[in-house]
Order: structure tokens, then sequence, then C-alpha cells
């Protein structure tokens, strides 16, 4: 498969580079950001951290706003950060407009509805075409980390759940932890998947934790501001805490005093989860 490279900056030795490439799984074109540190000029395949955004975003808002190159350089993470949904004239959007449906609003499912079903399959966008296209052109290996803030970081989760051993650990920012029972999830849930909600489990974050047995849980962090404007109509971080409980899985769950939903909470708390991560990638 062809990439185009887009665009290339220099950034703490590494580089942050944008592709263009056809998407088989969604249908469309698709742009994905990787930043390669420094170690990635010296021949040895690296681990990989994949992000995925949150309502509205692309592939540049965390690359841009998060400050994550510094630290990746001198871990030698290679971050990869996909679009959040398909784009293209022939993908349909929300039919009133609104953000948190559509384009920019992919949730990270593979739809079963029509017309959503063609385009808006971002699960397996991530979880299968985008890490074998990055490991074949990238020097990178097949051991993976998975993180991202709001939808992104109900994605994270999910993907890591629903995928055992795919990923070394997972961590998430104000993630849409509890989709099913809020405002946001019930949206697109009932707009991708159909109204039956035995079929929305499938994709949500604290029913699977529920569900994992013991034990087969990746190293879990999740970091949730307390002055998130979204904290408890749309995020619910207590569904997730609830679930970890029940199964009996290590969930790191901090409320931090402050905080609230933006990259200017992302920027403060990004380092320690790029060592949560680099700590089960065997990097430190």
């Amino acid at each position: 498969m062809s990439l185009e490279n887009i665009s290339c900056q220099k950034s703490f030795g590494g580089w942050h580079k944008r592709y263009r490439h056809h998407s088989k799984v969604l249908g469309c074109d698709m742009v994905f950001a990787v930043y390669l540190p420094p170690q990635a000029e010296q021949g040895a395949k690296l681990p990989v951290l994949y992000w995925l955004s949150g309502l509205t975003c692309t592939d540049e808002n965390f690359m841009q706003k998060a400050g994550a190159q510094r630290l990746a350089a001198e871990l030698g993470l290679i971050i990869v950060a996909p679009d959040t949904s398909p784009r293209g004239e022939q993908v349909p959007g929300d039919p009133d407009g609104a953000w948190d449906f559509g384009l920019g609003a992919g949730f990270y499912l593979n739809a079963t509805q029509q017309p959503w079903a063609q385009h808006y399959r971002m699960h397996d966008y991530v979880v299968e075409e985008l890490p074998a296209l990055v490991e074949a052109h990238f020097p990178a290996s097949d051991q993976r980390s998975i993180s991202g803030h709001s939808m992104g970081g109900h994605g994270a989760l999910v993907c890591a759940l629903r995928n055992p051993g795919r990923y070394r650990s997972v961590s998430a920012f104000s993630p849409i932890s509890n989709p099913m029972d809020c405002p946001w999830g019930e949206k697109a849930f009932s707009r991708y998947l159909g109204e039956d909600r035995a079929r929305w489990r499938e994709w949500d974050a604290s029913v699977l934790l529920a569900e994992t047995p013991a034990g087969q849980c990746p190293p879990l962090l999740v970091d949730q501001g307390d002055r998130d404007d979204f904290l408890e109509k749309q995020l619910k971080p207590e569904a997730l805490e609830q679930a970890a409980r029940k199964a009996g899985h290590e969930l790191v769950l901090r409320l931090q005093p402050g905080y609230d939903h933006s990259y200017y909470f992302i920027a403060s708390f990004i380092d320690e989860h790029l060592r949560h991560h680099a700590v089960a990638l065997g990097q430190v």
C-alpha cells in the first residue's frame, strides 16, 4: 500500500510526519501522523504508542498541542495518531450538521447500520489496517500500546479490551467511560449500531472491563480533571471504577483537581502516561 508524505518537520532530534493513504477498510483516503524519535534512524525497530483523539479532532490536535515529542524522543517511542473518522465527499456526516456525530466523530467502532456501515469501521482501521501499514513502512515493532482523550479515551479502552494481548498497556484522559449511558454515546450507538442496546455492550468500555477476566487487562491508567464540564453528564469515570473493582482489575484512576477537558490538561500529565507505556513496552 502506497503512502504519500504530505508534511515533515524535525522535532527533538526526530521527525514529525503526516501521510495520506487509501484505506480499504474505510473506503476513503485517510491521513495519519507519525512521530519518529531519533532512535528510528539507528536501525532498531521501536515500539509504538497509538493515540486516539476526541470529538471534532484530526491527527493534528495531539501532535501540535500535547507536547509529547520531547519525552518520546528520550524514551525511543514512535507515536502514531490517526484521524478520528473517515473523510471525503462520499462519506456521510451528521444529517443535522451537528459536531458530535459523523465526520470527526467515528467513535472507534464498526458501524452496522446504513448509511454508516460502508465507511465507519474505525475499530478495524485502528486495530488492524493502520498498524500493518505502520509496521510495513517504518522501523516499528509489533509491540504496541494505546492511549487517547475523551471519545479517543473510550476508543483506546475498547480497542485494548476487545483485543487481549494486542496492546502492552492502555491509558486515557477524560474517557467516555460508559457510552451506553450518556448523550454522546446514545446518539452515536443508536445510529451506528441500531436500537438494540444488547449490541451496544460490545462497544462500552465499562461493560467490557467488567466482563474481562481478572489478569487479562493490560496496565490501565486514567486521568480525569475535576473541573471538566462533561464529567457528570458524559464521561462518568465512576462506572469504569466500579467495573474494575467488580472484575478485580488494577485501575489507576486519578481525579486531578482544577483541570478541565482541554489539551492544557493533557499536556500537564502526558509525560506520566508516556512513562506508563514505556515501562510496559520495555523502554525503561
